[in-house]
């Protein structure tokens, strides 16, 4: 069991949105769900909580009542190698949802991600301070973010 496990607030949906991350992560599965019972206060037999792993990454999903929604204040990083990584979960995580700006979008269930080019973060901490302006510079005109835009931008292009 890892030491500090995301915990998720969903409506009535935990099931549905485990599901779906499951299906767009490597390397993912349900481990383990809780119902209510007589007691509720979720209807009895519902889902109360879902304990799952993407890319070996644990969290709990709740099914806690519309009391509390996401905002943008947390999101969750999705550390890409490559182009075609950005796009597929750009792609998948955004269907149903809001594509924002900076590599931002939130997913149909109101979740916010961020789907990152790792490189991404060693050029905005080049020690050239010129390097970095011109990638955050290029950066901040983008919603989905493009690597060879950015290594333009880094390159001086």
């Amino acid at each position: 069991m890892q030491k500090i496990t995301t915990f998720l607030w969903f409506d009535d949906n935990a099931e549905e949105a485990v599901n779906f991350y499951c299906s767009i992560f490597n390397n993912s599965k349900v481990l383990s769900v809780s119902r209510y019972g007589d007691e509720g206060p979720g209807p009895k037999g519902s889902v109360m909580t879902e304990t799952f792993q993407l890319e070996g990454q644990e969290f709990i999903a709740l099914n806690g009542g519309p009391h509390f929604k996401f905002t943008e204040a947390i999101s969750l990083v999705v550390n890409c190698q490559t182009q075609e990584e950005v796009d597929k979960f750009w792609e998948k995580l955004s269907e149903g949802g809001q594509k924002v700006e900076c590599g931002w979008l939130k997913d149909k269930y109101g979740l916010s991600w961020q789907i990152v080019p790792t490189v991404l973060l060693e050029m905005l901490a080049d020690k050239d301070p010129e390097k970095a302006k011109r990638v955050m510079h290029a950066m901040l005109q983008m919603t989905k973010l493009d690597l060879k835009t950015l290594q333009l931008a880094y390159d001086g292009e």
